[in-house]
């Protein structure tokens, strides 16, 4: 069984001063980010380790599955936005991980080739009742393909320090 590729190291260390705490996200606030190409051998490979349907391994059973061609895990899609979101906030943040995802939605089959990209709005904030150093960001993720074609969307939350403490 083949093992996914390696991700990629950080793009920058984690800061000793965060640029992003929980203060700095607001209700309404959209940031962009992240241009992703699909690999065809590292989406092989997660299927294969993770994921191992045929319509994500097999180009014959995925022409005749309802998603009519080689199509990437919806998993792998999910930890390739996850990379994104790293590179993009949570590895200069206060992040303190996150109590789950509300909603996941797989809306179109992302293919080896696509290139993919992230829209992150803020849908809600509040104060920790148990830990008072610690807020929650409710936020919708959006991903897109080159075609600007929404292929998945994310509800969720996610725990940051305040600034400062």
């Amino acid at each position: 069984m083949s093992t996914p590729t390696p991700a990629p190291a950080p793009t920058a260390a984690p800061a000793s001063s965060p640029t992003h705490a929980f203060e700095d996200f607001s209700v309404g606030q959209v940031r962009e980010f992240g241009s992703r190409l699909v690999d065809r051998e590292e989406g092989l490979a997660f299927a294969a380790a993770y994921d191992p349907q045929p319509l994500h391994l097999d180009e014959d059973a995925a022409n005749a599955s309802v998603l009519g061609g080689l199509s990437i895990s919806g998993w792998h899609t999910c930890a390739l936005v996850m990379r994104m979101m790293c590179d993009a906030y949570l590895l200069d943040s206060t992040s303190q991980g996150s109590p789950g995802i509300d909603q996941l939605r797989w809306l179109k089959p992302v293919r080896p080739g696509d290139t993919l990209r992230v829209r992150m709005t803020v849908l809600e904030t509040k104060d920790s009742r148990s830990r008072p150093a610690i807020g929650l960001v409710r936020s919708s993720w959006e991903v897109f393909n080159q075609k600007d074609e929404l292929v998945m969307t994310m509800d969720g939350w996610s725990m940051f320090g305040r600034r400062g403490t």
